[in-house]
């Protein structure tokens, strides 16, 4: 889906368990090629792919990877995104020792994804030039301790990541059970409420059609 000139969402399905569960990377173009925000979890590069290739897009077409967070279902392909690309990738400095092997990632058990490497490690405000706009991050604490969001302010859109999830169309909070502290979690949630924003694309659930009047409203827990 274009969710507007030069961004694109990325759904891919899997069948895990049983069930079907969607994960949803997010494209935006550059003048150099695609930034891909997230990756989904391993041995589903060539899942990933289809879903480039819904827009005319490959994996060769990615310039840069852009992680919101470690967790496996973001991160768990991005070795082999790596090795078919060359693509640097960016990750919140909090995040980066999970994704390359210095730490366990904190919510696996007894196996982890391949470890990759983060070239570069960013903070708050870190910007992308996109032909979309510009691109800021905005630090997303609480579902894991480095979480970030990205928002596009030419084009009223928020990239999420976990910070926000979306079911049946409806914009929600960030799930409980896999946020590593809820209260600080919330806390983002409200910041986000302050930004401009009026459509958003959520990892797990997609884009939705609602912004920033939503997003106030689950932070005052309606």
């Amino acid at each position: 889906m274009e969710l507007t000139d030069h961004v694109y969402s990325l759904p891919v399905t899997l069948e895990l368990g049983g069930a079907e569960r969607t994960f949803t990377p997010t494209a935006v173009e550059t003048e150099a090629g695609l930034i891909l925000f997230d990756t989904t979890l391993p041995g589903h590069a060539d899942e990933l792919e289809a879903a480039l290739g819904e827009h005319g897009f490959g994996l060769d077409d990615v310039r840069f990877v852009v992680l919101t967070h470690h967790d496996g279902d973001h991160a768990g392909a991005l070795a082999t995104v790596q090795d078919r690309t060359g693509a640097p990738t960016f990750a919140h400095w909090a995040e980066a020792p999970y994704v390359d092997g210095r730490e366990f990632p904190e919510k696996s058990e007894d196996d982890r994804y391949p470890a990759a490497r983060v070239d570069v490690e960013v903070i708050d405000g870190v910007g992308f030039s996109t032909l979309a706009g510009p691109i800021e991050l905005v630090e997303t604490f609480g579902h894991t301790r480095g979480h970030s969001s990205f928002h596009l302010p030419e084009e009223q859109l928020l990239i999420a990541g976990d910070a926000l999830t979306a079911a049946d169309g409806e914009l929600q909070g960030p799930a409980t059970e896999h946020t590593l502290e809820m209260e600080r979690a919330m806390e983002s949630v409200a910041m986000l409420g302050e930004l401009d924003v009026e459509h958003t694309v959520c990892f797990h659930g997609g884009y939705v059609d609602a912004g920033r009047e939503r997003i106030r409203e689950i932070a005052k827990g309606e």
